[in-house]
């Protein structure tokens, strides 16, 4: 692949010292030309507190991990990334008690990290359990008292719910018996929760598909 695709990513929030930080880090032409940890912690921070941003980074990091291994052969931004991705990780209540937007920004880049890294073609089995705690936290009964939580389960469970089922099937058993309990037992569930809850439950037993009824009853427009 050459480089036209290489200025599509969203960098224009960043101030221009930053984007010019990122864009050598993407290109990584040069080797050492620029602090890989430090991008990668400006990813990270700036992926908590954009959401629009935060579902952008997943690419633009398996872009930078594959610059850095071509021309250095090392791994010292996927390093990074993930002691910040673990850091988060083990402070995920805080973060959730203090900011639920930070939170639903932090659980939505970690499922796009997992949708785009790969080890040998494989998903990253580091991340299949901070993943999977992350979804359980979601379909928790405070948060499915609260839409932007399960917005960003159903969400991140289209985006990355057939890959993880596949890593570990037992969890998502598990996940998906809280899933039901939550719509089926639903104190303080808005309807637009429990639409939306029903919608994943059916999309997975489907086979993670869509079946035309489905697609027809949730997203066709009332004439």
């Amino acid at each position: 692949m050459g480089d036209p695709g290489k200025e599509e990513y969203k960098i224009q929030c960043f101030d221009a010292e930053t984007q010019q930080l990122l864009k050598t880090a993407l290109k990584g032409e040069h080797p050492g030309a620029v602090d890989l940890e430090k991008v990668a912690n400006v990813i990270v921070d700036h992926s908590l507190q954009d959401s629009v941003f935060s579902k952008e980074a997943g690419r633009m990091c398996h872009a930078i991990i594959q610059a850095e291994s071509k021309q250095a052969g090392q791994s010292v931004f996927r390093r990074g990334l993930l002691n910040r991705l673990q850091q988060e990780y083990q402070t995920r209540e805080q973060l959730r008690a203090r900011s639920l937007q930070g939170w639903v920004c932090y659980v939505t880049f970690i499922c796009n990290i997992f949708d785009y890294l790969r080890v040998n073609n494989m998903p990253m089995m580091a991340l299949v359990n901070p993943v999977y705690d992350c979804l359980f936290r979601l379909a928790q009964p405070d948060s499915l008292s609260k839409e932007e939580e399960v917005d960003c389960l159903v969400l991140q469970l289209h985006r990355v719910g057939e890959q993880l089922e596949k890593m570990n099937g037992q969890r998502m058993d598990e996940l998906f018996v809280l899933i039901r309990d939550g719509f089926l037992l639903p104190a303080g569930l808005s309807s637009l929760a429990q639409l939306l809850l029903l919608e994943i439950i059916e999309f997975r037993a489907a086979g993670w598909k869509t079946t035309p009824a489905a697609h027809k009853y949730y997203y066709s427009e009332v004439s």
